[in-house]
């Protein structure tokens, strides 16, 4: 399993949008095969970025995620912010996953 996080910094008054862009995001990665979950983060700091986490079975199921239609079709589709809301480059980590914990079921 991997984890992709991408780091995004949003200048603060274009928060909100950057945000309502996700919720009204495609949606297309759901239903890849590989995909676990697709979270985002909202800085607590000013000056700290938005991180996109998503959660793969693996890295050769996100790469496909990257090279398919579905990627452009769902990216195009999701509109994108003035290149003045943007505060610095995003980062883009790929972690592989070593040991993850969840609530034991009662």
């Amino acid at each position: 399993m991997i984890t992709v996080a991408n780091r995004i910094y949003v200048k603060p008054e274009y928060h909100d949008a950057f945000e309502q862009r996700f919720r009204e995001r495609a949606g297309m990665v759901d239903t890849m095969p590989g995909f676990v979950s697709n979270m985002v983060l909202r800085p607590v700091k000013d000056g700290e970025p938005f991180v996109v986490l998503t959660v793969w079975d693996s890295r050769e199921a996100f790469d496909a995620w990257t090279q398919s239609d579905a990627f452009r079709q769902g990216h195009a589709r999701s509109g994108t912010l003035p290149r003045e809301a943007y505060s610095g480059p995003n980062v883009l980590e790929i972690h592989e996953v070593v040991t993850s914990t969840a609530p034991r079921a009662t």
